[in-house]
């Protein structure tokens, strides 16, 4: 019987099958991936054939069906090895706040890329609008304007005032849409307001480091009553990228795409280059500086400064 991963836990996963019911399922044997060294090799998503175990009701995963796409990161623990935080995913919404707690534009500028690299469409949504002051405003209007130009759907929303939240399930409406965010930007008080009968817990933000506190344990995909699915993920604190060689991740920043065959060198990688299009771009103020720094940060390999490099 066919049916779609909804949820995770290890070992045990939840399983919407196609007649309608949830099935708990494990894994037949070992899986592999086409070579994907995961952590997780059966993610939320995924589409899957199980058979259910004599006598019981619950079932044994015995296929994994091609993936349109995934969402990946490097694992916290397990350096040389991948999480797969989502699949077959159809938009990837990324979940920002200007503060309390901040998301700073490294974190944004790898979510983004590794949604490009993957084929995933991307949008981001400014969370809790109602609570900024002129300053946070200000630099709101400054990331729009920043990611719109880009290309990227911007839409700036308040889960508690109901501000834009139309706007959000027009975009999700029969669609897989994925949540993503760093904990306490409000993943799961804006999923509470678009399908009000889950009833996700939520969580107040500590205010002595301006960081949430986990809600969401593990991804977890839900049924929406107009249409469509929605996976929740734990929020992340950081956002290792896998497996970008630094010649490619140009391809991964659309602004910089469009422009690197100017480049003098056709191995330009656009930080110590002379006659390059996309360093002259950047001193021209027509590619953000924040978005160039980002860039250099994941060529040189640097995990850790971008989580807190507030650069604009």
């Amino acid at each position: 019987m066919k049916g779609i991963v909804a949820k995770s836990t290890g070992s045990w996963y939840t399983v919407y099958a196609q007649n309608g019911i949830k099935v708990d399922c494990r894994l037949k044997g070992k899986f592999r991936i086409k070579g994907i060294k995961s952590t997780n090799p059966v993610a939320v998503g995924d589409h899957i054939n199980f058979e259910f175990e004599e006598g019981k009701e619950t079932g044994v995963i015995n296929k994994i069906f091609d993936r349109k796409n995934y969402i990946i990161r490097k694992s916290v623990n397990l350096s040389k090895q991948t999480h797969i935080i989502a699949t077959n995913i159809d938009t990837a919404f990324l979940i920002v706040t200007i503060d309390n707690p901040p998301t700073f534009p490294g974190f944004i500028d790898r979510f983004l890329a590794t949604a490009e690299a993957y084929s995933i469409p991307a949008v981001l949504l400014f969370n809790k609008l109602d609570t900024y002051n002129n300053e946070q405003l200000e630099k709101l209007a400054m990331l729009e304007a920043i990611y719109t130009d880009i290309g990227y759907e911007c839409i700036a929303i308040s889960a508690t005032k109901n501000i834009s939240i139309d706007e959000v399930k027009e975009l999700m409406k029969d669609k897989t849409t994925m949540f993503s965010g760093h904990s306490g930007v409000g993943k799961s008080t804006l999923i509470n307001v678009i399908e009000p009968t889950l009833n996700l817990k939520t969580a107040e933000i500590s205010l002595q480091h301006k960081q949430g506190m986990h809600t969401t344990t593990f991804a977890e995909m839900y049924e929406l009553s107009f249409g469509g699915f929605i996976i929740d993920t734990p929020g992340i604190k950081g956002f290792g990228v896998f497996d970008f060689k630094p010649e490619e991740i140009t391809d991964y920043f659309p602004e910089f795409f469009k422009i690197k065959s100017n480049c003098k060198f056709n191995n330009c990688l656009h930080i110590n280059e002379p006659q390059c299009a996309i360093k002259e771009a950047v001193e021209n103020n027509e590619i953000a500086y924040s978005r160039y720094k980002s860039y250099v940060q994941m060529v040189e390999g640097d995990e850790e400064n971008y989580r807190t490099d507030d650069y604009s």
